[in-house]
């Protein structure tokens, strides 16, 4: 056995984490300015783990998730914050976030933060640090794993589908917060 295979069976054997959780990189920063003035900048502007969503009004993956992230909002108060970035929008975010109550930081037009951090569909979930490392992302979350929880969706609407996995998504987030914040 190399070196090289030596110590990888090392890191991966001795990690604490699943290995659904070994997601660790640091995304690109970005900009973000609004048509009212208002700048988010990544990851400056992060004061404690936060959930990064890049998430659409049409989306029904995203609108099955949110009401997890909110809940988990109110299950860490003060320790957590979510920032809920539009991509591919065509519809009003800020009416959505209101009519429902979401706590969530809008950012607006992120497609080019998007397209960045590699994120091609909606819903983009992410867990950063404080200091905007990546320690959770949806899309690494074994296919197979979210088969087994989701069930038998064949011939499921899109709606349905989500109703399914968000629940999934949102446990495997809270179990990396739970590690984040030990």
């Amino acid at each position: 056995m190399s070196i090289i295979a030596i110590a990888a069976a090392i890191t991966v054997t001795g990690c604490d984490r699943p290995a659904e959780f070994q997601t660790d990189w640091q995304p690109p920063g970005f900009t973000v300015i609004h048509s009212d003035g208002d700048t988010f900048r990544y990851p400056e502007d992060l004061e404690r783990p936060t959930i990064v969503l890049f998430w659409a009004t049409w989306c029904p993956y995203c609108k099955a998730v949110m009401p997890h992230l909110q809940s988990i909002l109110e299950e860490y108060p003060g320790q957590v914050d979510v920032v809920a970035l539009t991509i591919r929008e065509d519809g009003d975010p800020a009416a959505l976030l209101a009519e429902y109550g979401y706590d969530f930081r809008l950012v607006e037009d992120a497609d080019r933060a998007a397209e960045m951090w590699g994120v091609k569909g909606t819903p983009g979930l992410f867990l950063a640090d404080a200091s905007g490392r990546v320690v959770f992302d949806r899309m690494r979350i074994p296919p197979e794993a979210a088969a087994a929880a989701s069930g038998d969706v064949e011939g499921m609407k899109h709606y349905q589908k989500a109703a399914r996995g968000a629940p999934f998504w949102a446990a495997r987030l809270r179990r990396s917060l739970d590690l984040l914040l030990d």
